[in-house]
């Protein structure tokens, strides 16, 4: 049997959040969609509280994962703890909070959720992504498992999505905010896109107010990023999964205004 799974990209701010609110849960019934994995990482700009989680949440999702600003708002914490959808990066230290892998029955079929962290870039010490992977696929078993690979490198993504080929059934990017083209079924079955885009304003750079943004490479004094307000994207990627095999058929990337 077939299974739509939805990737979407990192919701940006209050204008991303109301754009989630209004258009995912009528795409999953367009599109029959039987599970969601939002990045919430930037519902607060950088960070998000349990409230904005909940929202998206609420608003459709079925797996919220972070990335590196999952503890901006220290509010989280607690939260990280008690909520089972609610997953960090899971390369983190195991003194962090929280947890970066989690199985949801959906009565026929069982989904594996991870969430990593990429090293190239991303300025703190993370522990190995790939070989934290190896660890959590030899856990408890399921019929699909998805990875949502926070990361800055490219490289470093393709290279994750080699290294899962056919051990996963797809694996894609968050992070950078701007949708790839590559698209595709890796030769073992796995599907994959480096970067999946974000939720957030059209008129913006990665979701902060343009001039902002320029006044920043000009030169000028930072401060806080302020994100962009006016019409919004849904950016992500549909995933069909044969549960005969675990692994995927075919990727679709997907942007609603």
């Amino acid at each position: 049997m077939l299974y739509r799974m939805l990737a979407v990209g990192d919701v940006v701010g209050e204008a991303g959040l109301r754009h989630l609110e209004k258009q995912l849960r009528p795409l999953r019934r367009l599109r029959d969609i039987a599970f969601v994995v939002v990045n919430g990482e930037n519902a607060a700009g950088v960070g998000l509280t349990p409230a904005q989680a909940q929202r998206i949440y609420d608003a459709g999702a079925d797996a919220v994962t972070l990335g590196n600003h999952t503890f901006n708002k220290l509010q989280i914490k607690d939260f990280l703890e008690e909520t089972s959808w609610l997953l960090r990066p899971a390369n983190y230290t195991g003194r962090a909070p929280g947890h970066g892998c989690e199985i949801f029955d959906l009565g026929a079929v069982r989904v594996r959720v991870i969430n990593l962290i990429g090293r190239c870039g991303l300025a703190w010490g993370a522990e190995n992504p790939f070989t934290t992977a190896d660890k959590l696929l030899g856990q408890a078993e399921a019929e699909f498992t998805l990875v949502d690979f926070h990361a800055e490198a490219t490289s470093e993504k393709l290279a994750m999505g080699y290294y899962l080929d056919g051990r996963v059934s797809a694996l894609w990017g968050t992070h950078t905010h701007v949708p790839t083209a590559d698209d595709r079924v890796y030769p073992k079955g796995t599907g994959y896109l480096t970067d999946v885009g974000m939720t957030g304003p059209v008129e913006s750079v990665l979701g902060v107010e343009p001039e902002q943004s320029v006044e920043n490479f000009l030169g000028g004094v930072p401060g806080h990023f302020r994100t962009a307000e006016g019409p919004c994207k849904l950016q992500g990627a549909i995933f069909t999964l044969d549960s005969s095999t675990g692994l995927c058929t075919a990727v679709e990337r997907i942007e609603i205004r």
